[in-house]
């Protein structure tokens, strides 16, 4: 078997651990019995790690099972409101466990609108305020802090204070950092958000678990035995909430994250330069430079001129190389509705693929990877 390279991080992070030690206890933490009390007091010492870490109140975190279920939750509460029914503002460059979500709850009659991205992907002071003015009673606006497909970094503080300053009642403003925390500052109280979503995966933790963090509690629509008080019910995943805590520790007290996320730039900067002089790979957006603080420097969307994204992916594959088109939540369905938001070209569109990094990367991969690219453009 060829040597295997990894370049979709941000599908799912290399595991990089935790190993649990000792092991989390087996109770059900709802059960009174010593058993169920150990497993309680397992979850709680996680929510209060997970809260550390994160800068909040360990009150405000609740365990999921992921990003996308966080993302649900948050936006299933607006149907638990009393009075009239207000609208649901989405940035056009979500993903898409919350643009799918806005679009089932039009469906149910709930008022939504977009809100229209720049060429490069972001979402400006200036469209954000303008998609408040049109809308009829805003309730919730969603806006996420690092974009999953172009790497594109949102102003999320300025935002979060934009809908502050509306005229009218408050407007929530929820944001997915699934992409940023780990890599890009990320400080939820500072930024005045109201909610949060996160996912273990993404930072090499394990699957099926996530956070969902809420300033104040909301109504929910989900129903069953009241864990997570009310907002998610179901029995705890305690092991899994302790491998969260634990590998959000270890990215937080990474002393050398200042050294890596440069390197990162660095890897990145020589790979724009290096494609770019091929003449046949065009950078999505036009305009990234090859080291550019709009863009994370840990994902990069990119279209091999001539050759489609999925046949791009496959010849890569083959070559020992592990790509995507985009977010792997929607990678077996049609159309590329983040890359439409930013006025991409529908050919360009068609031919994009994501090439993202994370901590192990090196220099030597990146050298690997422009081989393989080199050898499918002269052969495709």
């Amino acid at each position: 078997m060829k040597q295997r390279y990894y370049f979709d991080w941000a599908a799912t992070a290399l595991p990089a651990g935790p190993r649990l030690s000792p092991p989390v206890p087996f109770g059900n933490p709802s059960s009174p019995h010593t058993e169920g009390r150990l497993a309680r007091k397992a979850l709680e010492d996680a929510r209060s790690r997970c809260a550390a870490v994160l800068g909040v109140g360990a009150e405000t975190i609740y365990f999921t099972s992921g990003g996308t279920e966080a993302n649900m939750i948050a936006l299933h509460s607006l149907l638990m409101r009393e009075g009239p029914p207000g609208t649901l503002l989405y940035s056009a460059m979500e993903h898409p466990s919350v643009r799918e979500n806005a679009l089932a709850l039009k469906k149910l009659g709930m008022p939504v609108r977009q809100i229209q991205a720049e060429k490069d992907g972001r979402i400006s002071g200036e469209k954000f305020s303008a998609a408040l003015d049109r809308a009829e009673r805003p309730v919730l606006a969603a806006v996420m802090a690092v974009n999953n497909e172009t790497g594109s970094i949102n102003g999320i503080p300025a935002l979060a204070a934009l809908s502050r300053k509306f005229f009218g009642p408050p407007v929530r403003f929820h944001c997915d950092i699934v992409q940023a925390i780990g890599r890009t500052p990320v400080a939820l109280k500072e930024w005045g958000v109201d909610s949060a979503s996160l996912s273990a995966h993404k930072l090499g933790g394990p699957r099926g678990t996530g956070i969902l963090y809420l300033r104040q509690p909301a109504g929910v629509l989900g129903c069953g035995g009241g864990q997570e008080r009310g907002i998610r019910p179901g029995t705890e995943n305690v092991e899994g909430a302790a491998a969260l805590a634990e590998i959000l520790e270890i990215r937080a007290k990474n002393e050398t994250a200042a050294a890596e996320y440069a390197a990162a730039v660095s890897r990145f900067g020589f790979l724009i330069r290096s494609l770019r002089a091929t003449g046949r790979c065009a950078l999505v957006p036009e305009d990234r430079q090859d080291e550019d603080k709009r863009f994370s420097p840990y994902i990069l969307q990119i279209a091999l001129k001539g050759i489609p994204g999925q046949a791009a992916v496959r010849a890569l594959d083959n070559e020992g190389f592990a790509v995507s088109t985009g977010s792997a939540c929607s990678s077996h369905k049609e159309g590329r509705p983040v890359l439409d938001a930013m006025g991409v070209d529908r050919e360009t569109a068609l031919y994009g693929i994501r090439i993202s990094q994370g901590w192990t990367t090196t220099e030597d991969d990146i050298e690997a990877l422009l081989i393989a690219v080199k050898k499918i453009l002269g052969r495709l």
